[in-house]
């Protein structure tokens, strides 16, 4: 069964239809894929945070630089080349997101369904929580977040209950020694600094 001009390309290693050796670009491309992948990959899931998104993107991006390779100038392909590539592919996805109207509910009337205060001291609180040790960071996760009673931690931890309370108030001193605060919000709710 004859192999299609896609097949020949893919692989590399048949001659094109004009006779000569397969285009310059092809296999050069594949031979920096494996590198190019995560480079790629990891450009667009920190610009979109969307791993569906970022996939589609990086298969966007492989597909136009391989036809970009099957052209009459074929480009040598590098990494900063495909990131390129995948940053034009990013601002047209961008640029459709923009034409494209997304249907909105009613706007919400009062504070009350305000809920970025609730989003941020969330962001804020799991920051303050990375930058805990791990035993701190476990007694209050079991604690405030499973919301398990003392005894419960004491017994997932390995610990006393005695144990658990004073490792709990540590845990509790070191997070808020922690916790990111501005002065004047501090100093408008009553705290010190």
């Amino acid at each position: 069964m004859p192999c299609s001009d896609d097949d020949r390309y893919v692989s590399g290693t048949a001659e094109n239809s004009s006779g000569g050796a397969s285009p310059p670009g092809g296999p050069a491309l594949l031979a920096i894929y494996d590198d190019a992948l995560p480079a790629v990959y990891g450009y667009l899931i920190r610009r979109t945070r969307d791993k569906g998104l970022a996939e589609d993107l990086t298969s966007e991006t492989f597909l136009a630089a391989m036809d970009h390779a099957r052209g009459t100038d074929p480009h040598d392909p590098s990494i900063p080349w495909l990131i390129g590539i995948a940053r034009h592919k990013l601002a047209d996805h961008w640029r459709r997101m923009q034409r494209t109207p997304i249907p909105v509910e009613e706007v919400p009337d009062g504070p009350a369904d305000d809920q970025w205060d609730v989003h941020l001291d969330r962001m804020l609180a799991e920051y303050t929580l990375l930058r805990l040790s791990d035993i701190h960071r476990a007694v209050l996760t079991l604690r405030y977040v499973d919301d398990c009673t003392v005894a419960q931690c004491a017994e997932l931890l390995d610990r006393t209950v005695t144990a658990t309370e004073a490792l709990l108030t540590r845990a509790k001193r070191a997070f808020r020694a922690s916790y990111p605060s501005d002065p004047a919000t501090s100093a408008a709710k009553g705290g010190r600094r």
